[in-house]
């Protein structure tokens, strides 16, 4: 996880995110993410699994967000301190301790389901006001 304590006018400042960023022109969400890890933390990861899609309506100035969710337990590499924040292994049973997005502790758990989900999670001044689910 990253704590984003260091960007200057970070809309995520204080909050621990996962690792991920915006699409390169042309780019698949698989090589996305794996570069994202990769920039973002030195490690290179292999074999990201799929298992969830969310949309953000309106998340940052009326913009809509995308967001394909992977997680990896495969990578090699060193790790090298990214300019957005802090890195650190957190324990899964530590995570919700941490200072999440509420959306974030609603869906972290739907990465243990078999299913894929596709969701979506509306925000209001940084507050949620409603989401919806689909399993598949």
């Amino acid at each position: 996880m990253i704590h984003r304590i260091k960007k200057a006018n970070d809309m995520n400042a204080g909050k621990w995110n996962g690792l991920g960023g915006k699409f390169d022109l042309g780019e698949t969400p698989e090589a996305c993410v794996i570069r994202e890890v990769f920039e973002e933390s030195g490690l290179t990861l292999h074999s990201p699994q799929l298992k969830g899609f969310i949309t953000f309506p309106g998340f940052s100035n009326d913009e809509d967000w995308y967001v394909f969710v992977f997680i990896g337990t495969e990578f090699e590499g060193e790790l090298t301190e990214p300019d957005e924040g802090a890195l650190a292994w957190i324990d899964d049973d530590e995570i919700m301790n941490l200072n999440l997005w509420e959306g974030d502790r609603t869906f972290l758990p739907w990465l243990e389901r078999k299913q894929f989900f596709s969701a979506h999670f509306t925000y209001k001044q940084g507050q949620l006001r409603e989401h919806g689910v689909v399993f598949y």
